[in-house]
C-alpha cells in the first residue's frame, strides 16, 4: 500500500517588543526566574490588559510580507484551560477575527522547483510561563518570565507532503521574519517553536487521516526527525490493524521518537469567547500602507536582483539571499573586489564550508567580508592563483594580519616574470624526454603532466595562463 504524509505547522514566533503584550514587564531571555512578571501577567484581582501596538505593526508586517489579506478588524478571545504556568487560567489569542488572514509562501524544493504552501492565519497571542522539572526532587517549578510575552502564530495549510518540505517552508518562515526584524528566530531560546500536525492517508484518498500534534520541535533537524519518526509510527499501526488517536505528541531527541502527551483537544473544549476587557483593533488603509513603506528587500526579490544584477545562478542566489545577513555579506564582499561570480563562488563554496564544519552562523564569520574581498581582490590582480588564495584563507582564520600582509609574510605572492616561467618551463622539458616523446605523439594528456611538475617547481606560485602558453608553445617545438 503507498501512503502519503499530509503535514500542517503551526509557528509560534516570539516577536522582538521590549515589553510584554498587555503590560510594561521586560521580554529580555535569561532573567532569573520570575523577575519579569507584573502584576498583570500574575492575574492578580482588578488588572487590565493595555495593548502593545507594536504588536500590531510586526504582525501586518508579516502579512504584507506573504501577501496576506489584513483584518482591518481584529479581536481578541480568551482561550480557556487549566495548567500551573498559566496564572489566568485563559490565554488571549485571537479565534474568529485575526490580525493576518489567508496568504502565502514560496519554498524551494530539493530538485530546484517551486511549490506554494497556503497559510490559513497568522494570529496574535501571549505566551503561556515555563514548567522546569530539572533540579526539583520530583516536583515542579514554575518561571511566569514569559508568560504574556507576545507571541504570532503562524498557521499552514495541509499542503506539506514530507518532512524536508516541511523544513523548507520552516526556513524560509525564519528567512522571511528576519528579514522584517520582528524576532531573532533563535530556535534554541524559544524565540521560534513549531508544532506539527501529522497524518497519512492512502495515495489518492480525498479524506485526511486522523492528525497528531508533535509539541513545541525547535530545531529544523529535529522537526524532519520528529515528522519522519511520527509517520513511520503512523503507517505501522494502521498496516497492524489498529488506529490512530488524535492526540498531542512529545518529541524526544535522545531515543528520536513521539511519545504521547494528552489526548488532543479541540476547539469546544476551550471555552473561546471574546476578551472583554479589550476593544476590537480597528485599523485604516493608511495605517496599513504606513507599514507597507517600511518593508525590506525580501528573499524571493533579492534572489531576482542577484540573478539580474550580478549574472549569478537561481541556485547561488537562492543560497546568498537566503538570509540577510548573508546577501548583505556578500554585497559587501562584491563591493570591495568588484566581482560578483567569484565572490559567490567564495561565499557559498569555501566560506560556508567553513562555517558548516564550525556550526557557525555568517554573522559568526570568522573572516569578515572587507578581509574576502581583498583576498578576492588579489586573485584578480593575479598577485596569487586561486590555489594559494585558499592557503591565504586559511591562514587567515584565528589571523589579524591583512591579507597582503599574509601573502609577503609567507612568500605566497604569484611568478608572473615571464623569463622565470619560462626557465622553470625549460627545466621541466629537459627533465622529462619521455614524456615530451609521447605528448609530441598526440598523447595530449600528458600536458596535465607538465603542469603539475611546473607547479611543483615552481610551488604553486606560477602564473597559470602564463604558464599554460609557454609549455604550449615549447612543447610544439
Amino acid at each position: 500500500m503507498v501512503w502519503e504524509t499530509v503535514i500542517g505547522l503551526e509557528v509560534h514566533v516570539q516577536l522582538d517588543t521590549k515589553s510584554k503584550l498587555f503590560s510594561g514587564s521586560s521580554t529580555t531571555f535569561g532573567a532569573e526566574p520570575n523577575t519579569q512578571a507584573g502584576i498583570y501577567d500574575l492575574a492578580m484581582p482588578g488588572t487590565l490588559p493595555v495593548f502593545n501596538e507594536a504588536v500590531l505593526r510586526m504582525a501586518v508586517k508579516f502579512g504584507l510580507a506573504i501577501d496576506a489579506e489584513i483584518g482591518r478588524r481584529s479581536v481578541f478571545d480568551r482561550k480557556n484551560y487549566f495548567y500551573p504556568d498559566l496564572p489566568k487560567g485563559y490565554q488571549v489569542t485571537q479565534l474568529a477575527f485575526p490580525t493576518v488572514g489567508k496568504g502565502s509562501l514560496q519554498i524551494t524544493l530539493e530538485d530546484g522547483s517551486e511549490k506554494v504552501i497556503g497559510i490559513t492565519r497568522a494570529h496574535i497571542e501571549e505566551d503561556a510561563g515555563k514548567s522546569l522539572h530539572e533540579d526539583f526532587q520530583g516536583l515542579t517549578g514554575i518561571d511566569l518570565n514569559r508568560a504574556g510575552t507576545a507571541l504570532l502564530e503562524i498557521v499552514s495549510e495541509p499542503e506539506l507532503r514530507n518532512a524536508k518540505e516541511a523544513v523548507a517552508y520552516l526556513k524560509k518562515l525564519h528567512a522571511i521574519i528576519l528579514y522584517l526584524g520582528i524576532s531573532d528566530g533563535n530556535m534554541a531560546q524559544g524565540s521560534m517553536r513549531c508544532d506539527a500536525n501529522v497524518s497519512v492517508r492512502q495515495l489518492g484518498a480525498k479524506e485526511f487521516g486522523t492528525r497528531t500534534e508533535i509539541k513545541n520541535i525547535n530545531s529544523f533537524r529535529f522537526v524532519e526527525r520528529a515528522i519522519n519518526h511520527e509517520v513511520q509510527r503512523q503507517i505501522e499501526i494502521i498496516e497492524d490493524g489498529g488506529r490512530i488517536i488524535q492526540e498531542t505528541r512529545l518529541y524526544d531527541a535522545d531515543k528520536d521518537e513521539t511519545r504521547s502527551m494528552r489526548s488532543k483537544e479541540v476547539a469546544n473544549d476551550y471555552r473561546y469567547f471574546p476578551e472583554p476587557d479589550l476593544l476590537p483593533v480597528v485599523i485604516d488603509e493608511a495605517y496599513i500602507e504606513a507599514v507597507r513603506a517600511e518593508l525590506p528587500e525580501l528573499p524571493n526579490a533579492k534572489r531576482a536582483r542577484f540573478v539580474n544584477q550580478y549574472g549569478l545562478s537561481e541556485y547561488d542566489a537562492g543560497v546568498l539571499a537566503s538570509s540577510r545577513v548573508m546577501g548583505n555579506f556578500y554585497e559587501e564582499v562584491v563591493k570591495i573586489c568588484g566581482d560578483a561570480k567569484l565572490s559567490a563562488n567564495w561565499v557559498t563554496v569555501d566560506l560556508q564550508g567553513l562555517l558548516n564544519k564550525s556550526d557557525l552562523d555568517i554573522s559568526q564569520s570568522p573572516v569578515s567580508a572587507a578581509r574576502l574581498g581583498a583576498l578576492i581582490g588579489r586573485i584578480k590582480d593575479q598577485t596569487i592563483s586561486s590555489k594559494i588564495a585558499k592557503t591565504v584563507f586559511e591562514a587567515m582564520l584565528g589571523n589579524e594580519q591583512s591579507v597582503d600582509e599574509i601573502i609577503e609574510s609567507q612568500g605566497l605572492k604569484q611568478v608572473t616574470d615571464s623569463g622565470a616561467i619560462e626557465k622553470l618551463v625549460d627545466e621541466v622539458i629537459a627533465a622529462n624526454p619521455e614524456q615530451v616523446a609521447q605528448y609530441r605523439a598526440g598523447k595530449e594528456k600528458v600536458f596535465a603532466f607538465f603542469i603539475g611538475q611546473a607547479m611543483k617547481v615552481s610551488k604553486g606560485k606560477a602564473n597559470p595562463d602564463q604558464l599554460n602558453a609557454l609549455l604550449l608553445q615549447k612543447l610544439k617545438g
